[in-house]
């Protein structure tokens, strides 16, 4: 009789912020915890996003029962349009994440052949040997799960992005009782959210942010601008409601804050009515004091309402002096140059900004250290696997689970691509698999590796010099060049010596590479020239020489329409 056994396999999400996927299995089932993506960082340039790889997913298809999502975030659903043309399973989630999803599956032309399927708090859902729980949890998007799942080998608790909020407004809640309940005929493994480990304590709660935010609402006497989360409803339940308070009507700015909005509307989940809300075009109607907007841009994206109102070029708003603006989010990693030139370019417009830093105008939607450990302590696992953060999230959190009892070997820190395997006594650790994310650039999906990034790292870097030279075909003499162009490198007419100097080479280059013989004649010349700019500037450019074969007759046609 085959032992009962279930493999973990992280695709993403431990080792990085983003990129949450997670792959369960038994010989007979296999389930995808969410499907997230990842904005890249500077270094990548021109790469739009980042998405798990696909592959041990397709390869295991004929077994794959479903996709569960946790909740709405980008790095949790952000990457299904790249998976499902190769896959038809169910998608399981919440009313306002499938909402998400459709809104994403549209824009993708997708939305009729995928098989969407709301859960509910405390819904069961049996996809083969595997069951699974979902349990309401605080965080800062509404309609989060937690998971529990019943196993062949036991209960395991996946708690989602969390934090325990201790006075929630609106029912917000973290549904401990529910975690304990699950785990209390015993707990075989723990996976936990660890972004914020790092921070002691209890994050601030939403009641706190709202009592903050009143303060300034009272105090402001021009326009208060808030920017957020385009995901975080709770939090514009809190400026509407604040808005109506002090007599304020609310102004709309950006896309994905609209159509967050009306979704969030039509689902019970944002509870405003239409006089609360003024078109951008009627705002010139108004006082000052009678205005908020909510805008696009809290990550400094240069595109949004706030960067375009930042430099004078939205199109129907610009700020006042006095304007108040509060930033109400967190700065994500990699961010932090494009938002400080904002807040840069909104202070010399006249306004004055708060940040997340200062007057308790955001609250984290992860757990902080404390409640980390409360979740540990409620849940009670044999094992634990920290996932959700950077490594040494990864190890701060798997050092606090042993304070809490779990033993130091069963507290596991793994990353993308370490597959284990769960036994009934024991465990097993597979061969990893390739977990290297794929990079999506434009309509290309995966073509662009380190090769490629790093040749537009030089392109950045150091510029280009292109090599053109006409050749007679028949002859092998030069008939036009060398001409050598300058993209990035240095300016022409300032180095137009150097550049002269160059040519000298590469024709010494050229009398010495017998006829015919092209690829070498390309490659003598690159690196001659790579050699001559070191030595001269300091400076590694990418050198391209074309060089172009011609009859005698097809250079003079050529040039004949040249003159023309």
């Amino acid at each position: 009789m085959n032992e009962p056994q279930l493999t973990v396999c992280p695709l993403g999400g431990l080792g990085e912020i983003g990129l949450n996927c997670m792959m369960l299995s038994t010989p007979e089932s296999v389930v995808v915890i969410d499907c997230g993506l990842q904005f890249p960082d500077q270094a990548l340039f021109g790469v739009d996003i980042a998405i798990p790889r696909f592959d041990h997913i397709l390869a295991n298809k004929d077994r794959l029962k479903a996709i569960i999502l946790t909740h709405g975030h980008e790095d949790h659903i952000g990457a299904l349009p790249w998976l499902l043309p190769y896959i038809n399973v169910p998608i399981y989630g919440s009313s306002f994440t499938l909402g998400l999803v459709k809104n994403k599956l549209q824009e993708h032309n997708l939305l009729d052949y995928v098989d969407l399927r709301e859960v509910k708090p405390y819904d069961r859902v049996d996809l083969g040997d595997l069951a699974f729980n979902f349990f309401p949890v605080c965080h800062s998007i509404v309609d989060g799960f937690g998971l529990g799942i019943e196993t062949p080998v036991g209960r395991v608790v996946h708690t989602g992005d969390f934090k325990i909020d201790r006075n929630p407004l609106d029912g917000h809640g973290t549904d401990l009782e529910a975690f304990r309940k699950f785990s209390e005929q015993g707990a075989t493994l723990l996976f936990s959210d660890s972004t914020n480990v790092e921070q002691d304590g209890y994050a601030l709660t939403e009641r706190d942010i709202k009592a903050s935010m009143k303060g300034l609402f009272e105090k402001a006497e021009g326009r208060i601008l808030v920017t957020l989360f385009s995901s975080h409803i709770q939090r514009m339940q809190e400026i509407f409601d604040l808005a109506e308070e002090t007599g304020r009507k609310v102004g709309i700015s950006g896309r994905s804050l609209a159509r967050n909005i009306d979704l969030a509307r039509d689902m019970g989940q944002l509870q405003i009515s239409s006089s609360s809300i003024v078109e951008p075009d009627d705002l010139p109607y108004y006082h000052d004091h009678e205005i908020v907007l909510l805008v696009t841009g809290s990550q400094g994206e240069s595109l949004a309402a706030l960067a375009r109102l930042s430099t004078g070029e939205h199109r129907q708003l610009r700020i006042h002096e006095g304007d108040l603006v509060l930033m109400s989010s967190r700065c994500i990693p990699g961010n932090t140059k494009a938002i400080t030139k904002v807040i840069n370019n909104l202070y010399k417009l006249g306004a004055e900004v708060l940040h997340e830093r200062k007057h308790g105008i955001h609250a984290s939607g992860h757990a902080h250290k404390e409640e980390l450990r409360t979740m540990l302590e409620t849940v009670k696992p044999k094992y634990f696997i920290p996932v959700h953060g950077e490594y040494r999230h990864l190890v701060k959190h798997s050092r606090l689970a042993v304070e809490t009892g779990v033993a130091v070997e069963k507290s596991l820190v793994i990353e993308d691509g370490e597959p284990i395997t769960f036994l009934t006594h024991g465990i097993r650790l597979e061969n990893t698999v390739n977990a290297e994310c794929t990079l999506v650039d434009g309509k290309g999906v995966g073509d662009v590796g380190q090769s490629v990034i790093k040749e537009r790292q030089l392109l950045a870097g150091e510029g280009l010099v292109v090599v053109t030279i006409i050749i007679d075909e028949n002859t092998g003499e030069i008939l036009r060049g060398p001409e050598v162009t300058s993209k990035g490198f240095v300016f022409e007419k300032k180095y137009s010596h150097l550049l002269e100097d160059a040519k000298c080479i590469i024709l010494d280059v050229f009398e010495n590479i017998p006829p015919g013989q092209t690829i070498k004649l390309k490659e003598r010349i690159r690196s001659a020239l790579r050699r001559f700019f070191r030595k001269v500037l300091g400076r590694d450019p990418v050198v391209i020489p074309l060089i172009i074969s011609l009859t005698g007759n097809e250079a003079q046609e050529r040039d004949s329409r040249c003159e023309v």
